[in-house]
């Protein structure tokens, strides 16, 4: 009880020092709210990281997780229109741009709507094209990783007639099917 009054009295007596103890209890429990709260935003952060690795490593999530979605493709996973036709169409304005894109030629191309795969929603398209040798495994990988998701169902290659030359042109005869949901 001496001591609190003596203390009150100093106060009462030098009201600055009141004023800088006062700020720098305020401050101490402003720096002790910031770190818990940085500590906590730290273990949100752990605590999604090791979500992400298990979704992934459980495979409900592709490989690249969510820090690669700037990468991702964008659009739709089907083919879209508001019948078979024109979905089929916009699977060749697809597959053709694929094409053109590594610098190929489309010889011709033949929508299948009677495949075996038609009756659960797939439009196959059938397409010959000029591709240089190392344009193709692009090709491949453009179809296949774009949207909407297209599946190569079939590959025929007729490798070029001279042999040893880097940029040879291959025909290609590939059969590339996406799927429809109906009437969008």
């Amino acid at each position: 009880m001496i001591i609190m009054q003596a203390l009150l009295r100093y106060l009462n007596r030098y009201p600055a020092v009141a004023v800088a103890s006062y700020i720098g209890v305020v401050a101490i429990c402003v720096l002790a709210i910031w770190g818990a709260l940085a500590d906590l935003h730290d273990r949100y952060g752990a605590l999604a990281a090791a979500t992400d690795m298990l979704d992934q490593i459980e495979g409900r999530k592709g490989a690249t997780g969510h820090v690669a979605l700037g990468n991702a493709p964008s659009g739709s996973p089907f083919l879209e229109g508001r019948s078979v036709t024109i979905a089929g169409a916009a699977l060749q304005q697809r597959v053709t741009g694929a094409v053109t894109k590594t610098g190929g030629n489309v010889l011709s191309t033949q929508i299948d709507l009677n495949s075996t795969q038609a009756k659960n929603g797939f439009i196959s398209l059938i397409v010959s094209c000029e591709v240089k040798q190392p344009a193709l495994q692009q090709l491949l990988y453009d179809l296949e990783a774009g949207m909407p998701f297209l599946f190569v169902d079939q590959l025929e290659v007729q490798a070029p007639q001279a042999t040893g030359q880097e940029d040879a042109i291959m025909r290609v005869l590939i059969t590339v099917s996406g799927q429809w949901q109906g009437k969008s």
